[in-house]
């Protein structure tokens, strides 16, 4: 059961009912805690590996991106999406089993631009890549 803020606009959890759009669910992402500052996710690795049964980088910018773009919508409100802008990551351990929790933590949350750091761990709390995301808030009403 996901954790929103207790202050979260009913707009945005209407948004977020569909667990961050499509492939987070194909990716089995299930968020633990969400909110702008602070947010917690895990997903398995078992179906998204790369050809060498490994979790496949593209995987944890996912998990990066879905943590980051969702935090900053928070952030932004009703009035606003969360466009990504631009994300890197660097990765520096591998996994091949079990499941891996990205931990989303603030940089800068401003009144257009949003960074988050995102870490992504194995079930051990070893760092398996960094990932980092600036997300720029839109206008929509």
């Amino acid at each position: 059961m996901t954790q929103y803020p207790a202050d979260l606009h009913p707009d945005l959890l209407a948004r977020f009912s569909n667990n961050g759009g499509a492939l987070p669910v194909k990716m089995g992402i299930e968020y633990d805690i969400l909110g702008a500052d602070y947010s917690v996710a895990r997903m398995p690795v078992e179906g998204n590996t790369q050809v060498v049964g490994i979790l496949h980088g593209g995987a944890h910018v996912v998990l990066g991106e879905s943590l980051g773009s969702l935090s900053s919508a928070i952030h932004g409100g009703p009035d606003y999406v969360a466009v990504g802008i631009e994300i890197n990551a660097s990765h520096t351990r591998s996994i091949d089993s079990g499941w891996v929790t990205g931990t989303c933590t603030a940089i800068s949350l401003g009144r257009t631009l949003c960074t988050h750091e995102i870490v992504i761990t194995d079930e051990a709390g070893n760092r398996l890549s960094t990932v980092r995301m600036t997300n720029f808030l839109k206008k929509i009403r």
